[in-house]
């Protein structure tokens, strides 16, 4: 029986509602026809928003969205974007199946989502083919509250009042798409760059995050922040307040991914294990930010994360459209767990992407939607938000069919709610086997337990046929004597347990 282990006395540090962030480019469905279907749509919407989409959204508590990109910030030119809808520009998407992007999306459709999903505004800034003139008109577009040239600008676009950026990504991947940059020319171009995104408002300022690595490249991450140190006596804390990082699992290689629904349990291991690596990164970049930063004031923001795999056969390429099965309800219970016991320097990160692109918590096809095994991830692991990080630790065992890709059985992170409750989220990575579990609530007085299970098999997911084959349920196998609890949790599967 695994032992699962919580110190209810001991907090760790608070989990960032911002962990459970999102992210939306403009990249196949995702924006058009994902989210935004245009004010005379037939599909039901609020000034263009789809009400469906928008309402599912919110159940899961969105905290925070990322916007434009990706690879199309850096080639997004804001102003394209603004005023009538039928002077915009029009433009070829180049990195994203070259179709026509009408920029009918722009700054203020963008701020009417955020509103309605009443969460934060994450913009990315182009730097790889923008002006710090550019950036800067942008900023002030978006958030001065006085008279300027750009904040008329805004008013006669009919919105007088300034929006709130909460935080600002100065360019995105820039040591490839975005540019490719050398580290300390990407360092130098930041701090020129992030000095004319302006903080006008002083109660509240922009939370500047820089481009950092991709994947383990760990000489980007000294490079930056070595160029952002410098012998006047400043620290890359003086010039940024956040780090990127990005990585995806591949199951198998950048010229085939692996199929979405077609792979058997071998893959499936082999897709965990990579998922796994996550921490490694995470501790690894997380050792060179301690050096420039022992007081862990940069966060490190996680800002694409998820499974990269084929498109659906017969779609767009360039549209990244892929379906959602259980084993992408695995690799989210495992890296939200990992972000959540590494809460003191993950700050932010945001699934790539939102709606019909990757690992999506949303599919849309016309007027019909269909929530992933991943949304119910999210909305079962919504509960860690704000929260106190608990001490935690289970008993594991190895599981798997090769040597080489062997994955513990079971990942866990708890925290503790300001209401006083405990939520536990466990995930089982096991293909066939159940375990049973028992959980000690050090200096807990349990008076109430309550628990929702995502279970199926593997390769298990929904479509428009067959909306709900995945979903979660309400879970009774837990036996409660005094502070213990004990249960078995079923193969592949993700659980929620909420202790009062």
């Amino acid at each position: 029986m695994a032992k699962l282990y919580v110190n209810a006395k001991n907090k760790l540090g608070k989990i960032n509602k911002e962990i459970y962030g999102h992210f939306s480019e403009h990249l196949g469905r995702c924006i058009y026809e994902g989210i935004y279907v245009g004010e005379n749509s037939e599909i039901p919407n609020v000034n263009g928003m789809r009400t469906d989409v928008v309402e599912a959204l919110k159940k899961i508590k969105v905290p925070v969205l990322r916007w434009p990109g990706g690879c199309f910030a850096d080639e997004y030119h804001w102003k394209d974007g603004i005023g009538p809808k039928e002077s915009r520009k029009k433009m070829i998407n180049t990195h994203w199946g070259g179709v026509v992007e009408d920029n009918s999306f722009g700054t203020h459709e963008f701020f009417e989502l955020v509103e309605q999903l009443g969460c934060e505004a994450y913009i990315n800034g182009n730097v790889g083919s923008g002006t710090v003139q550019e950036m800067s008109e942008w900023v002030e577009y978006m958030t001065f509250d006085g008279v300027s040239p750009m904040a008329d600008l805004r008013a006669k676009n009919g919105h007088e009042k300034p929006w709130k950026v909460t935080y600002f990504g100065v360019g995105n991947e820039n040591w490839g798409c975005g540019g490719n940059m050398r580290p300390e020319f990407y360092g130098n171009e930041y701090r020129r760059y992030q000095t004319y995104v302006r903080n006008y408002k002083a109660d509240a300022p922009i939370y500047k995050i820089a481009c950092g690595p991709n994947v383990d490249d760990y000489l980007w991450t000294e490079g930056v922040l070595q160029t952002c140190t410098d012998p006047m006596g400043r620290r890359a804390r003086d010039f940024m307040n956040g780090l990127s990082l990005h990585y995806y699992t591949v199951p198998g290689n950048w010229g085939h991914k692996g199929s979405a629904t077609e792979f058997d349990e071998k893959e499936y291991y082999v897709t965990l294990k990579k998922t796994l690596y996550m921490e490694k990164l995470i501790k690894g970049h997380g050792a060179i930010m301690d050096r420039y930063d022992p007081e862990k004031k940069i966060g490190l923001i996680i800002d694409e994360w998820g499974i990269w795999l084929d498109v659906e056969p017969g779609t767009n390429p360039g549209f990244l459209y892929q379906q959602n099965s259980m084993r992408d309800a695995i690799i989210a219970g495992i890296n939200l767990n990992l972000f959540n016991k590494h809460c003191d320097r993950v700050k932010m990160a945001n699934i790539a992407q939102m709606v019909n692109v990757l690992q999506s918590v949303i599919l849309t096809e016309g007027e019909k939607m269909v929530l992933t095994p991943t949304y119910y991830v999210f909305d079962m692991y919504k509960y860690h938000q704000d929260a106190q990080l608990l001490e935690s630790s289970i008993d594991t065992e190895e599981i798997g069919l090769e040597e080489k890709n062997m994955v513990p059985n079971l990942t866990e992170s708890v925290s503790q709610a300001e209401d006083g409750t405990i939520n536990i989220t466990i995930a089982n990575l096991s293909a066939t086997d159940s375990y049973p579990v028992e959980s000690i609530l050090l200096e807990k007085e349990v008076t109430e337990v309550s628990a929702e299970i995502l279970t199926g098999k593997i390769t298990d997911y929904n479509d428009f046929d067959n909306e709900e084959k995945v979903k979660t349920a309400v879970f009774n196998g837990i036996v409660t004597e005094g502070n213990t609890l004990k249960f078995t949790i079923p193969a592949c599967s993700v659980l929620h347990i909420a202790v009062k």
